[in-house]
């Protein structure tokens, strides 16, 4: 789980690991966003996030998601709590939504 203070202005990071056909796919040409929410619910409102850069990270076929959440981001500005974090990736056809873990706010 990731944590970030409810003063906080940063990055949260999701780890993304994309196939096409059985082989190892680089999603970062791709929008990808962000929604947070109460544990069990479903996402309504979503942020746009962005790509740590266009590599994946090093011994790995995945790639690093993010959005700037906190006081004075274009994200979101979260209550302390626990949120579900999901990630929606627009492609053509595809437009997966999933879930990549939880966020405690302090």
């Amino acid at each position: 789980m990731y944590s970030i203070d409810r003063d906080s202005r940063e990055f949260v990071p999701a780890v993304v690991e994309v196939t096409v056909a059985g082989k190892p796919y680089n999603p970062t040409a791709d929008p990808v966003e962000f929604a947070f929410t109460a544990v069990g619910a479903r996402p309504t409102t979503w942020y746009p996030g962005g790509w740590d850069g266009i590599d994946p990270i090093p011994g790995s076929n995945a790639y690093r998601a993010q959005v700037l959440a906190g006081p004075g981001s274009n994200g979101p500005v979260l209550a302390a709590g626990r949120y579900a974090v999901w990630i929606r990736i627009t492609d053509n056809p595809e437009q997966p939504v999933l879930p990549v873990g939880q966020l405690a706010v302090t």
